[in-house]
């Protein structure tokens, strides 16, 4: 529960706040920490670019909830960029044609952005 200010866990209050702050200070336009499980509740009136999550299975009930089937799951922290659909594999759906392709469609094109990008930076 994003520590609960501190009484669960100091690491959001000492760590994350901070570091929002700074880049808020900086001129992003940032909200967090927000706790996983509400996490699309408190938003749902707002349009968010994006949400990022400390760890996976904290961001994919937001992204499942919001826009499953045309969101893009994004791994931060790699030394390559790493998009992927929001389904998963669906290993047991291929050949099938019963998955919408619209997801993998987004990540093949934000993996496509991202590395353009980084090539111009």
């Amino acid at each position: 529960h994003a520590g609960d200010g501190g009484y669960i866990g100091r690491e959001d209050k000492e760590v994350i706040a901070p570091v929002i702050e700074h880049l808020k200070a900086k001129g992003m336009n940032l909200v967090g920490p927000i706790s996983a499980d509400t996490a699309y509740l408190k938003n749902e009136d707002e349009q968010v670019d994006a949400y990022l999550a400390m760890y996976h299975d904290q961001g994919l009930p937001v992204i499942k909830t919001s826009g499953f089937g045309n969101s893009v799951n994004i791994t931060l922290g790699l030394p390559f960029i790493r998009t992927s659909v929001d389904h998963g594999t669906a290993y047991d759906m291929a050949g099938k044609k019963e998955v919408d392709e619209t997801s993998l469609l987004e990540a093949s094109y934000l993996a496509f952005k991202l590395a353009n990008q980084n090539q111009c930076d």
